[in-house]
């Protein structure tokens, strides 16, 4: 189908903006609970909580408004995909609030510390776990039929799937271990050095299995990657990634505090353009694109202003918050 910047263009677009939003904000302080089991009880897993602790709940402001915008702009397709990936989804919502809990009551209940760290590390690793399960689910398609989901309830549950979920928790480590580098220092900043370094050949790996098996699972994939002339143009994602690599690692055996965990960003958003050529124009793939799952015209034009306004609102007072408490923490923090 022939692109256009059209609403449900500009809708798709808003939509996968605030999903890297959350996955780039929120996958930092979900992968400090990931690293959790690896940092030493005391001094060190307090600085990690405090690193995260003015700007943990607001990162998941982008996961309602990603969230809140399908069932908005695609109500079609919010009712497949929540129809298919129900238990995943409940899953990852149920883990998030697990480790919100345990965020707040480990400072309030010192006795029970040891329990709270734990459940904020399942907490965080279920919840990752989860969306890369919704992702891989995704990307393999849905059993559509007469504008509702005909498959079972484990649909979801393939190697694929499983494949895109543990890759999701090791790039989200490697997240949360290059934001330590750049928000600590001592002997944190040096532990997590060593763990980025670990986690960045995971990366680096699970992308190229998650890469290599995609255009496997349907024939539009493998097209769209590989038929001429458009790979010139996909050619320069697997690019991309080579170079982000040898940035990243050069950066680690320098030392950088900053470096190494811009350079993971780039690495989740050219695995977010990877994504992109693969499904779009498909919103439920691989039988219901952005128009016919699209809200009345006139619904996408009312809500549209409000999405223009309210976005630069939230990147504002973000960028304000991440402003105010630049630096390095320390154990005794913000708590």
């Amino acid at each position: 189908m022939p692109f256009g910047l059209d609403l449900p263009t500009i809708w798709a677009f808003i939509i996968a903006f605030a999903i890297f939003a959350y996955v780039v904000m929120d996958g930092f302080d979900l992968g400090i609970g990931i690293l959790f089991p690896a940092l030493p009880v005391g001094r060190e897993r307090d600085s990690a909580m405090n690193s995260i602790a003015p700007v943990w709940d607001g990162n998941e402001t982008w996961l309602v408004l990603g969230g809140g915008g399908l069932m908005a702009a695609f109500p079609l397709a919010y009712g497949m995909i929540l129809s298919a990936l129900y238990a995943p989804i409940v899953a990852m919502l149920l883990a998030l609030i697990f480790r919100g809990v345990a965020f707040e009551f480990r400072w309030r209940d010192p006795g029970h510390r040891a329990a709270w760290d734990f459940a904020f590390s399942v907490g965080s690793i279920v919840a990752a776990f989860a969306q890369g399960i919704t992702l891989g689910a995704l990307l393999q398609g849905i059993a559509v039929q007469n504008r509702g989901y005909v498959g079972g309830w484990f649909d979801w549950l393939t190697p694929f799937s499983i494949l895109v979920g543990v890759s999701l928790v090791i790039g989200y480590a490697l997240l949360g271990a290059t934001w330590l580098i750049m928000k600590s220092e001592g002997s944190l900043q040096e532990r997590c050095y060593r763990l980025a370094f670990r986690l960045g050949i995971g990366v680096i790996l699970a992308m190229a299995a998650v890469s290599a098996a995609t255009p496997f699972l349907r024939d539009a994939y493998w097209q769209r990657w590989f038929a001429w002339p458009q790979v010139l143009f996909t050619a320069q994602v697997p690019l991309l990634v080579a170079i982000a690599t040898v940035v990243f690692f050069w950066s680690l055996k320098r030392l950088h505090h900053y470096t190494p965990f811009l350079v993971a960003l780039a690495l989740f958003a050219l695995g977010l353009a990877g994504l992109g050529i693969s499904l779009f124009p498909y919103v439920v793939p691989p039988v219901v694109t952005i128009w016919e799952a699209a809200a009345p015209t006139s619904s996408l034009t009312f809500m549209l202003p409000g999405a223009l306004i309210l976005v630069p609102i939230i990147l504002a007072y973000t960028g304000y918050s991440y402003w105010v408490f630049r630096g390095k923490t320390g154990h005794e923090g913000y708590h």
